[in-house]
Protein backbone atom coordinates (compact mmCIF):
# COMPACT_ATOMS: atom_id res chain seq x y z
CA UNK A 1 0.00 0.00 0.00
CA UNK A 2 1.27 3.33 -0.82
CA UNK A 3 0.39 6.79 1.15
CA UNK A 4 0.61 10.18 0.16
CA UNK A 5 0.88 12.74 3.08
CA UNK A 6 0.52 16.60 3.49
CA UNK A 7 1.90 18.10 6.83
CA UNK A 8 0.81 21.53 8.27
CA UNK A 9 3.08 23.59 9.59
CA UNK A 10 3.90 23.28 13.41
CA UNK A 11 2.98 27.04 14.98
CA UNK A 12 5.69 28.09 17.97
CA UNK A 13 3.34 30.08 20.33
CA UNK A 14 5.83 32.03 21.91
CA UNK A 15 7.43 33.78 18.94
CA UNK A 16 4.92 33.05 16.09
CA UNK A 17 7.14 31.00 13.79
CA UNK A 18 6.86 27.97 11.99
CA UNK A 19 8.54 24.47 12.19
CA UNK A 20 7.87 21.09 11.03
CA UNK A 21 8.20 20.02 7.60
CA UNK A 22 7.36 23.13 5.25
CA UNK A 23 10.25 25.70 4.82
CA UNK A 24 10.96 28.16 1.73
CA UNK A 25 8.51 29.35 -1.01
CA UNK A 26 11.00 30.32 -3.36
CA UNK A 27 11.21 26.51 -5.04
CA UNK A 28 8.57 24.54 -6.94
CA UNK A 29 8.98 21.83 -4.29
CA UNK A 30 8.75 22.14 -0.70
CA UNK A 31 12.36 22.06 1.00
CA UNK A 32 13.20 19.50 3.37
CA UNK A 33 11.02 16.96 2.60
CA UNK A 34 10.65 14.06 4.91
CA UNK A 35 10.32 10.56 4.40
CA UNK A 36 8.07 8.61 6.90
CA UNK A 37 7.03 4.85 6.80
CA UNK A 38 3.95 3.21 7.08
CA UNK A 39 4.67 2.47 10.30
CA UNK A 40 4.90 5.75 11.81
CA UNK A 41 1.89 7.08 9.25
CA UNK A 42 0.03 4.16 10.67
CA UNK A 43 0.84 5.33 14.40
CA UNK A 44 -0.42 8.80 13.37
CA UNK A 45 -3.67 7.39 12.28
CA UNK A 46 -4.36 5.60 15.45
CA UNK A 47 -4.37 2.36 12.42
CA UNK A 48 -6.24 4.69 10.14
CA UNK A 49 -9.16 4.62 12.50
CA UNK A 50 -12.36 5.78 11.43
CA UNK A 51 -12.83 8.48 14.03
CA UNK A 52 -10.02 10.13 11.84
CA UNK A 53 -11.54 9.95 8.85
CA UNK A 54 -12.09 13.57 7.13
CA UNK A 55 -12.71 12.29 3.49
CA UNK A 56 -13.38 9.97 0.91
CA UNK A 57 -12.81 10.07 -2.90
CA UNK A 58 -12.39 7.96 -6.20
CA UNK A 59 -8.61 7.53 -5.14
CA UNK A 60 -9.14 6.68 -1.43
CA UNK A 61 -10.39 7.51 2.26
CA UNK A 62 -8.08 10.87 3.76
CA UNK A 63 -7.76 10.47 7.37
CA UNK A 64 -5.71 13.05 9.73
CA UNK A 65 -3.20 12.04 12.21
CA UNK A 66 -0.55 13.14 14.67
CA UNK A 67 3.01 13.02 14.05
CA UNK A 68 5.34 11.77 17.34
CA UNK A 69 7.19 15.60 16.34
CA UNK A 70 3.91 17.14 17.18
CA UNK A 71 3.31 17.91 13.87
CA UNK A 72 -0.17 17.23 12.14
CA UNK A 73 -0.44 15.29 9.04
CA UNK A 74 -3.59 14.49 6.44
CA UNK A 75 -2.90 10.84 4.78
CA UNK A 76 -4.33 9.33 1.95
CA UNK A 77 -3.78 4.96 1.75
CA UNK A 78 -3.78 4.96 -2.09
CA UNK A 79 -5.97 1.99 -2.91
CA UNK A 80 -5.17 -0.44 -5.69
CA UNK A 81 -8.77 -0.60 -6.43
CA UNK A 82 -9.49 2.66 -7.11
CA UNK A 83 -12.11 3.65 -9.63
CA UNK A 84 -10.04 6.73 -9.80
CA UNK A 85 -13.01 9.55 -9.25
CA UNK A 86 -16.05 7.50 -8.90
CA UNK A 87 -18.38 9.01 -6.90
CA UNK A 88 -21.90 8.54 -5.53
CA UNK A 89 -24.96 10.12 -7.88
CA UNK A 90 -28.18 9.55 -5.72
CA UNK A 91 -27.10 12.52 -3.41
CA UNK A 92 -29.09 15.49 -3.36
CA UNK A 93 -27.63 18.49 -2.27
CA UNK A 94 -30.36 21.04 -1.15
CA UNK A 95 -29.87 24.92 -0.56
CA UNK A 96 -28.96 24.43 2.98
CA UNK A 97 -26.07 21.84 2.24
CA UNK A 98 -24.72 23.74 -0.39
CA UNK A 99 -24.60 27.29 1.15
CA UNK A 100 -23.27 25.42 3.96
CA UNK A 101 -20.18 24.05 2.02
CA UNK A 102 -19.32 27.68 0.36
CA UNK A 103 -19.05 28.94 3.56
CA UNK A 104 -17.47 26.18 4.96
CA UNK A 105 -14.90 26.17 2.03
CA UNK A 106 -14.67 30.60 2.59
CA UNK A 107 -14.21 29.83 6.26
CA UNK A 108 -10.96 27.51 5.59
CA UNK A 109 -9.82 29.90 2.84
CA UNK A 110 -9.80 32.55 5.95
CA UNK A 111 -7.75 30.14 7.90
CA UNK A 112 -4.93 29.60 5.78
CA UNK A 113 -4.78 33.55 4.33
CA UNK A 114 -4.75 34.62 7.79
CA UNK A 115 -4.21 32.27 10.69
CA UNK A 116 -1.62 29.92 9.82
CA UNK A 117 2.06 31.11 9.93
CA UNK A 118 3.75 31.29 7.60
CA UNK A 119 -0.03 32.05 5.57
CA UNK A 120 -0.90 29.30 2.75
CA UNK A 121 -2.12 30.24 -0.75
CA UNK A 122 -3.53 26.94 -1.99
CA UNK A 123 -3.25 27.83 -6.01
CA UNK A 124 -5.87 25.03 -6.80
CA UNK A 125 -9.27 25.81 -5.35
CA UNK A 126 -11.60 23.80 -7.19
CA UNK A 127 -14.55 21.29 -6.92
CA UNK A 128 -12.50 18.04 -6.99
CA UNK A 129 -10.42 19.47 -4.04
CA UNK A 130 -13.21 19.60 -1.50
CA UNK A 131 -13.96 16.94 0.55
CA UNK A 132 -16.93 16.65 1.98
CA UNK A 133 -17.08 14.31 5.07
CA UNK A 134 -20.21 12.13 6.19
CA UNK A 135 -22.00 15.47 7.32
CA UNK A 136 -21.31 17.44 4.03
CA UNK A 137 -18.87 19.66 6.24
CA UNK A 138 -16.26 20.65 3.45
CA UNK A 139 -12.34 20.10 4.09
CA UNK A 140 -9.87 22.05 1.70
CA UNK A 141 -7.46 19.06 0.24
CA UNK A 142 -4.13 18.88 -2.34
CA UNK A 143 -2.47 20.98 -1.26
CA UNK A 144 1.07 20.08 -3.72
CA UNK A 145 0.60 23.28 -5.78
CA UNK A 146 0.27 25.61 -2.25
CA UNK A 147 2.25 28.47 -1.53
CA UNK A 148 4.28 29.54 1.44
CA UNK A 149 3.08 33.30 1.65
CA UNK A 150 4.95 35.27 4.52
CA UNK A 151 3.45 38.69 5.85
CA UNK A 152 6.52 40.95 4.70
CA UNK A 153 5.78 40.05 0.70
CA UNK A 154 3.20 41.41 -1.55
CA UNK A 155 3.16 38.90 -4.25
CA UNK A 156 4.96 35.82 -5.71
CA UNK A 157 6.25 35.86 -9.20
CA UNK A 158 5.97 31.64 -10.49
CA UNK A 159 5.36 29.32 -12.56
CA UNK A 160 1.92 29.56 -13.28
CA UNK A 161 -0.34 26.11 -12.18
CA UNK A 162 -3.90 25.28 -11.52
CA UNK A 163 -6.47 24.17 -13.76
CA UNK A 164 -8.41 25.94 -16.35
CA UNK A 165 -12.22 27.72 -15.09
CA UNK A 166 -11.01 28.44 -11.94
CA UNK A 167 -7.52 30.74 -12.74
CA UNK A 168 -6.99 34.39 -11.98
CA UNK A 169 -6.32 36.31 -15.24
CA UNK A 170 -3.57 38.85 -13.92
CA UNK A 171 -1.54 35.07 -12.45
CA UNK A 172 -2.65 33.33 -15.66
CA UNK A 173 -1.05 35.70 -18.22
CA UNK A 174 1.34 37.45 -15.95
CA UNK A 175 2.31 34.59 -12.82
CA UNK A 176 1.68 37.18 -10.26
CA UNK A 177 0.56 35.55 -7.72
CA UNK A 178 -1.06 36.72 -4.69
CA UNK A 179 -3.84 35.92 -2.10
CA UNK A 180 -6.62 37.21 -4.55
CA UNK A 181 -5.99 34.23 -6.49
CA UNK A 182 -7.46 32.02 -4.49
CA UNK A 183 -10.51 34.64 -4.04
CA UNK A 184 -11.52 33.82 -7.84
CA UNK A 185 -10.85 30.45 -7.61
CA UNK A 186 -13.66 30.79 -4.31
CA UNK A 187 -16.05 32.84 -6.49
CA UNK A 188 -16.10 30.33 -9.46
CA UNK A 189 -16.88 27.36 -6.94
CA UNK A 190 -19.87 29.81 -5.38
CA UNK A 191 -21.27 29.64 -8.71
CA UNK A 192 -20.87 25.78 -9.47
CA UNK A 193 -22.19 25.09 -6.27
CA UNK A 194 -25.05 26.98 -7.33
CA UNK A 195 -25.63 25.36 -10.82
CA UNK A 196 -24.38 22.57 -10.30
CA UNK A 197 -22.43 22.85 -13.49
CA UNK A 198 -18.96 22.72 -14.28
CA UNK A 199 -16.69 25.69 -14.77
CA UNK A 200 -14.07 23.79 -17.32
CA UNK A 201 -16.14 23.16 -19.99
CA UNK A 202 -16.93 26.43 -22.19
CA UNK A 203 -20.52 25.44 -23.31
CA UNK A 204 -22.89 26.96 -21.25
CA UNK A 205 -25.72 29.61 -22.51
CA UNK A 206 -26.12 27.91 -25.96
CA UNK A 207 -22.60 29.09 -26.68
CA UNK A 208 -19.52 28.56 -26.09
CA UNK A 209 -19.21 30.51 -22.99
CA UNK A 210 -17.15 29.64 -19.45
CA UNK A 211 -19.40 29.40 -16.47
CA UNK A 212 -18.65 32.83 -15.10
CA UNK A 213 -19.21 34.44 -18.27
CA UNK A 214 -22.11 32.90 -18.76
CA UNK A 215 -23.40 33.57 -15.03
CA UNK A 216 -22.33 37.47 -15.51
CA UNK A 217 -24.53 37.00 -19.17
CA UNK A 218 -27.28 36.52 -16.85
CA UNK A 219 -26.25 38.81 -14.11
CA UNK A 220 -26.43 42.05 -16.65
CA UNK A 221 -29.92 40.53 -17.75
CA UNK A 222 -31.55 39.99 -14.28
CA UNK A 223 -32.15 36.47 -15.19
CA UNK A 224 -29.87 35.45 -11.76
CA UNK A 225 -32.01 32.33 -11.15
CA UNK A 226 -31.89 30.63 -14.39
CA UNK A 227 -28.42 29.86 -12.88
CA UNK A 228 -29.95 27.76 -10.28
CA UNK A 229 -29.48 24.27 -9.98
CA UNK A 230 -32.75 22.63 -11.44
CA UNK A 231 -32.67 19.84 -8.90
CA UNK A 232 -31.25 21.78 -5.98
CA UNK A 233 -35.39 22.42 -4.97
CA UNK A 234 -37.03 25.55 -2.87
CA UNK A 235 -34.52 27.90 -2.06
CA UNK A 236 -34.32 31.44 -0.90
CA UNK A 237 -33.95 33.43 -4.06
CA UNK A 238 -32.48 36.91 -2.42
CA UNK A 239 -30.21 34.87 -0.37
CA UNK A 240 -28.92 32.75 -3.79
CA UNK A 241 -29.01 36.21 -5.48
CA UNK A 242 -26.04 37.33 -2.76
CA UNK A 243 -24.40 34.47 -3.16
CA UNK A 244 -24.51 34.96 -6.94
CA UNK A 245 -23.41 38.48 -6.70
CA UNK A 246 -20.49 37.74 -3.39
CA UNK A 247 -19.15 35.48 -6.72
CA UNK A 248 -18.97 38.07 -8.85
CA UNK A 249 -17.36 40.28 -6.68
CA UNK A 250 -14.78 37.37 -5.71
CA UNK A 251 -14.06 37.34 -9.99
CA UNK A 252 -13.57 41.02 -10.62
CA UNK A 253 -10.97 41.70 -13.30
CA UNK A 254 -8.33 43.25 -11.34
CA UNK A 255 -7.11 41.55 -8.43
CA UNK A 256 -7.13 44.73 -5.95
CA UNK A 257 -11.00 45.06 -6.76
CA UNK A 258 -11.99 41.30 -5.07
CA UNK A 259 -12.56 41.16 -1.28
CA UNK A 260 -10.18 39.18 1.30
CA UNK A 261 -11.52 35.62 2.60
CA UNK A 262 -12.22 37.57 6.04
CA UNK A 263 -14.85 39.67 4.04
CA UNK A 264 -16.08 37.01 1.97
CA UNK A 265 -16.71 34.74 5.23
CA UNK A 266 -19.02 38.36 6.34
CA UNK A 267 -20.89 38.75 2.93
CA UNK A 268 -21.95 34.91 3.07
CA UNK A 269 -22.71 34.71 6.53
CA UNK A 270 -24.76 37.80 7.25
CA UNK A 271 -27.84 39.42 5.12
CA UNK A 272 -25.08 42.78 4.20
CA UNK A 273 -26.39 44.95 1.95
CA UNK A 274 -23.83 44.89 -1.59
CA UNK A 275 -23.21 47.43 -3.64
CA UNK A 276 -23.52 45.58 -7.04
CA UNK A 277 -23.67 48.59 -8.86
CA UNK A 278 -19.70 48.87 -8.24
CA UNK A 279 -19.41 45.66 -9.91
CA UNK A 280 -17.88 45.69 -13.34
CA UNK A 281 -17.22 42.49 -15.79
CA UNK A 282 -15.10 39.78 -14.41
CA UNK A 283 -11.96 38.72 -15.89
CA UNK A 284 -11.94 35.32 -18.06
CA UNK A 285 -9.08 33.73 -18.50
CA UNK A 286 -9.03 30.25 -21.28
CA UNK A 287 -6.62 28.06 -22.26
CA UNK A 288 -6.08 28.35 -26.13
CA UNK A 289 -4.61 24.52 -26.43
CA UNK A 290 -7.21 23.38 -24.24
CA UNK A 291 -10.66 24.45 -24.61
CA UNK A 292 -12.12 22.05 -22.84
CA UNK A 293 -10.66 22.50 -19.88
CA UNK A 294 -7.32 20.83 -18.12
CA UNK A 295 -4.19 22.21 -16.25
CA UNK A 296 -2.91 25.49 -17.28
CA UNK A 297 -0.54 26.81 -19.36
CA UNK A 298 1.15 29.66 -20.13
CA UNK A 299 -0.35 30.46 -23.89
CA UNK A 300 -3.92 31.52 -23.67
CA UNK A 301 -5.92 34.57 -24.37
CA UNK A 302 -8.70 37.04 -22.32
CA UNK A 303 -12.43 35.37 -23.52
CA UNK A 304 -14.20 38.04 -25.16
CA UNK A 305 -11.63 40.60 -24.44
CA UNK A 306 -14.04 43.58 -25.37
CA UNK A 307 -15.77 42.82 -21.71
CA UNK A 308 -12.45 42.60 -20.22
CA UNK A 309 -11.34 45.49 -17.91
CA UNK A 310 -8.59 46.62 -15.61
CA UNK A 311 -9.55 49.21 -13.12
CA UNK A 312 -7.42 50.62 -9.80
CA UNK A 313 -10.77 52.16 -8.50
CA UNK A 314 -11.77 49.76 -4.98
CA UNK A 315 -15.04 48.74 -4.78
CA UNK A 316 -17.21 49.57 -2.19
CA UNK A 317 -19.18 47.40 -0.30
CA UNK A 318 -21.69 48.53 2.31
CA UNK A 319 -20.71 47.53 5.76
CA UNK A 320 -17.38 45.95 3.66
CA UNK A 321 -14.29 47.91 2.50
CA UNK A 322 -11.99 45.32 0.55
CA UNK A 323 -7.99 46.09 0.38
Amino acid sequence: MRCSCFGGPRVDSKNGTAAGTLHGIDGDLLQDINHLSYKELRSATDNFHTSNKIGQGGFGTVYKGTLKSGTQVAVKPLSAQSNQGSRSTDIKLDWGRRSAICLGIARGLDFLHKEVVPHIVHRDIKASNILLDKDFNPKIGDFGLAKLFPDNITHISTRIAGTTGYLAPEYALGGQLTMKADVYSFGVLILEIVSGRSSAKPSWGGTQKLLLEWAWQLHEEGKHLELVDPEMGEFPEEEVIRYIKVAFFCTQSAANRRPIMTQVVDMLSRQIQLNDKELTAPGFFQDSDSPSGGPSSTKGSYADSTRYQMSSVPVRITEVTPR
